[in-house]
């Protein structure tokens, strides 16, 4: 046999180094258009996230509509900015390279500060001072830190984020984004935001080139293949595998992760789990109610509840009295571990306050009470 090659030979070894230069070139350069979709689709899951955690802040319906997804220079931007506007900075510790700046109009932060405050969203002073500022701070931090977690959930990657930094921005010629210059390309994202009528606005997400770039690796890369006994060969996404298969079938898996252009394969030992056998003297015998005696209970009476504003709480002072809404003859409700089971009346026993039980409640009176 020669040891030579020939032609037929050498043209197929070609053709197969080009195909394989340009699927590697293909994995490597994302275009515009994919970049776009996929930081738009990003930032609407995140936000929405971020929504749903300023809802539960406000105590108000939050929504926010499709994002709009723009890729354009940081100084075009600027130009078309109306300020003053709060600006949010969220740089990245773990997890992701680069920051992204979140902005806010200074009438929908004070509408949000009075909020948070117990207010009804229509504050008559509009001065946003450090005290407004402070708060402000408080709710984007809590918003950015439920959407980094949402977004680190979807690149299946630790995302841990630095403290935002939250600064009023009334200068246009002053940019709070010391990491960018005037011609850095930025993805800009644009979200109309609705706060149950008070608020119908909208909040701008600018993200940096390089953290585009980054999360769209993540995204794309994200795969696995499965192979069982050696002969079963699927393609399925990480987190997506029966676990009660997995159980109940004893096999060698091979399982190959690729990210980017490498892959690894790592061959573990799947078998059904094995449990110790209890003897005779190990089993429960009957119903012992002698080892729940010595367990301690919190028992405790309510006289009455009341529900204040915050800004009532605040004014409390010494001598200030709190209307309950429970009337003097009514009786009062006994907890256990903070269940009702009881209710009684107040009575002095050598100086000191007790309670006299006057009706143990059915479980459907309880159930009742809970609601």
């Amino acid at each position: 046999m020669s040891d030579s090659l020939s032609q037929e030979e050498i043209d197929a070894m070609m053709a197969g180094a080009t195909t394989t230069d340009a699927t590697t070139e293909t994995k490597d350069d994302i275009d515009e258009k994919t970049k776009q979709d996929i930081i738009g689709e990003v930032g609407n899951i995140s936000m929405s996230q971020a929504a749903t955690t300023l809802s539960s802040i406000l105590n108000k319906r939050v929504s926010i509509t499709t994002p709009r997804v723009e890729s354009t220079k940081f100084g075009d931007i600027l130009g078309v900015i109306d300020t003053p506007k709060v600006s949010t900075v969220v740089g990245f510790k773990e997890g992701l390279v680069g920051s992204n700046l979140l902005l806010l109009e200074v009438k929908d932060a004070i509408i949000i500060v009075d909020l948070m405050m117990g207010g009804d969203g229509k504050p008559e002073n509009e001065q946003f001072t450090d005290l407004e500022l402070s708060a402000v701070a408080e709710a984007m931090n809590q918003m950015i830190g439920s959407a980094s977690t949402s977004m680190a959930t979807m690149i299946n990657r630790k995302v841990d984020i630095l403290p935002p930094n939250v600064k009023l921005w009334e200068n246009p010629e002053v940019v709070h984004y010391d990491s960018l210059d005037s011609k850095a390309d930025v993805y800009r994202i644009s979200f109309s935001l609705s706060v149950e009528g008070l608020i119908e606005s909208e909040i701008m997400q600018i993200f940096t080139a390089d953290m585009v770039e980054d999360i769209s690796k993540a995204m794309l890369s994200d795969k696995a293949t499965i192979v069982r006994n050696e002969e079963e060969t699927e393609n399925i996404s990480l987190g997506e595998v029966n676990a009660t298969e997995i159980a109940e079938t004893e096999s060698t898996a091979t399982i190959t992760q690729q990210q980017g252009n490498s892959a690894s394969e790592k061959t573990v030992k799947v078998s059904k789990p094995e449990f110790q056998v209890l003897n005779d003297e190990q089993k429960a015998e009957g119903d012992n109610l002698e080892l729940l005696l010595d367990v301690p209970l919190n028992l405790s009476v309510v006289l009455g509840r009341s529900e204040k504003k915050v800004r009532d709480i605040l004014s409390f002072g010494t001598g200030s009295v709190i209307e309950l809404d429970r009337l003097t003859d009514e009786p009062l409700e006994i907890l256990l571990n903070g269940k009702p089971i009881a209710t009684g009346e107040v009575v002095v026993i050598n100086e000191n306050f007790g309670i006299r039980i006057t009706n143990i409640l059915s479980p459907t009176q309880r159930i009742k009470r809970l609601k």
